[in-house]
């Protein structure tokens, strides 16, 4: 894949929000050079190379199904994220990952006792992307 089709690709998945490669990329602006340690990427990457992943989820950048989580994996996940004073919400109700995966729009701008901005970040970015990759990992 040429440079700027990499380019390309990590622009176009992080203008559509994906989950998976969001904080997995970065740019060296000294370098100018974009690293990238994505899960979809490395994927097209495979393909392109007739290769096979062996590597497991999280080595790949994506996230451990979210049914499985504790409520600190919760709490982590959303420090990590950059939601650092928000992420006290989910500790204070307990919200682990199944909980998580329940959660409606309203529950998070509402039930959560949280400013608007990052509530909706949150449920937009995060939450609904999540109960997506859960759903579509669960498929038949």
């Amino acid at each position: 894949m040429s440079k700027k089709a990499k380019r390309l690709f990590v622009e176009r998945l992080h203008k559509d929000g994906c989950l998976t490669c969001q904080p997995f990329f970065k740019v060296d602006k000294k370098n100018n050079l974009m690293k990238i340690n994505c899960s979809i990427y490395s994927a097209m990457e495979d393909k392109a190379n007739g290769s096979v992943d062996t590597k497991s989820p999280a080595e790949n950048g994506q996230l451990p199904d979210p049914a499985n989580w504790a409520v600190a994996d919760v709490v982590n996940y959303f420090k990590a994220t950059g939601f650092e004073e928000q992420a006290t919400a989910f500790q204070d109700q307990e919200i682990d990952g199944k909980s998580l995966l329940l959660m409606t729009r309203n529950d998070v701008l509402t039930g959560l006792s949280i400013k608007l901005g990052p509530a909706l970040k949150i449920y937009e970015y995060h939450v609904k992307p999540l109960q997506t990759q859960h759903l579509k990992s669960n498929a038949c």
